[in-house]
Parts: C-alpha cells; sequence; structure tokens
C-alpha cells in the first residue's frame, strides 16, 4: 500500500466535544417498555411469562394425574370405598375446568405475545439507534486519522525527506528489500571419530 505523495488540503474534522455536544443520549428502552405497561399489560405480561416455563406445565400435569387417578380409582376400585366427584370415565368436571382455563388464557397469552413482540421491536430500533451512532463516531476517528496523516505528510515533505526513505526506515529500496530466497543447502555432515583405514 503506497501512501499518497502529495498532502490533500486541511480537512478539520469535528472535535470531540462538538460531537458529544450534537450527540443524543442514549436511551433506556426496557425502561421505556415498562413505564408504557398498564396494570392489564403489566398482568398479561406475567400470565405470559409463568405459563410458558416447565413449572407451570408440571402443575398442569401433576393436577391432572391427581384428578384423573382418584377418580379412575374411585370409580373402579369399590374396595377402597373413595367417593368418586367426577365418575370416570367422562370426567366432565375436569374437562369444564380444562376448558374454562384455555379460554381465560389464550387471550391472555396472546396480548403477553403482542407486547413482548412491541418490547422486541423497540430493542431492535435501539439496536439500529446505537449501530447508526458508533458508526459516526468511527467516521469522526477516521477523520482524524486522515488529517493527522495529512499533517504528517506536510511535515516530511517540508523537512525535505523523500516518502519512499520514511516507509522503509532510512534504508535505500534496494536495502530494504527482503533477501531473495535460494535452495537451501545441504548441512555438513559431522566429523566421523572413525580411523581412515
Amino acid at each position: 500500500m503506497s501512501l499518497p505523495t502529495q498532502a490533500q488540503p486541511h480537512i478539520v474534522p469535528i472535535s470531540l466535544a462538538e460531537w458529544r455536544a450534537r450527540r443524543k443520549p442514549l436511551r433506556n428502552v426496557n425502561r421505556e417498555h415498562q413505564d408504557s405497561l398498564s396494570p392489564l399489560d403489566r398482568f398479561a405480561v406475567a400470565i405470559t411469562n409463568r405459563v410458558g416455563t416447565m413449572g407451570f406445565f408440571l402443575l398442569i400435569f401433576g393436577w391432572t394425574i391427581l384428578w384423573c387417578g382418584y377418580n379412575i380409582l374411585a370409580s373402579e376400585v369399590t374396595a377402597l370405598h373413595w367417593k368418586s366427584f367426577d365418575p370416570f370415565p367422562a370426567f366432565v368436571a375436569y374437562l369444564l375446568i380444562s376448558n374454562v382455563i384455555q379460554i381465560l388464557l389464550m387471550p391472555l397469552i396472546m396480548v403477553g405475545q403482542n407486547l413482548q413482540g412491541r418490547h422486541s421491536e423497540l430493542r431492535a430500533e435501539h439496536d439500529l439507534e446505537v449501530n447508526v451512532k458508533a458508526e459516526q463516531e468511527i467516521e469522526v476517528i477516521l477523520q482524524h486519522l486522515e488529517a493527522q496523516q495529512n499533517l504528517l505528510l506536510e511535515l516530511v515533505k517540508a523537512q525535505g525527506i523523500k516518502l519512499d526513505t520514511v516507509l522503509t526506515d532510512g534504508r535505500s529500496p534496494e536495502e530494504s528489500a527482503p533477501p531473495s530466497q535460494s535452495a537451501p543447502t545441504a548441512p555438513e555432515a559431522p566429523p566421523s571419530n572413525q580411523p581412515p583405514s
């Protein structure tokens, strides 16, 4: 890569203080989202977070095993003298309660998922803002580096030093060339300690 031999005109990059004054502060989108939720929205998100866990699954699974197991044993094994409150095989009460739970949970879960989707969109938008700001900051840094490079080139030119000499650490281009690679020579055999015959 060769550097330009002629310095470009000075472009004064923006100072760090100016950059900080122009830059908008970063937002906390998690707090903004939490503050925008109504109490019912918070309830829906809490239900969505709890229902989508293994704990909730195990609770429903355990309740089903206990309910059905007791009622099957009470209906089929008369020697136990248990009274069945939801006789086997209909399980009418169990089906009614299960359907009511499903009917109530479905809309709550959908509302909670919509709110979580809105939160994800806010976070994605915030990530884009952060990336754009980072790109702008990198551009400012590159402008500073370019300005410094131009100043150094002007200083080198003002001193009357050839640019090739500066790039090769003061050696001539021939001296700075890497040594040519020749075919490797075979190592000499070590002298043997055996007397000549």
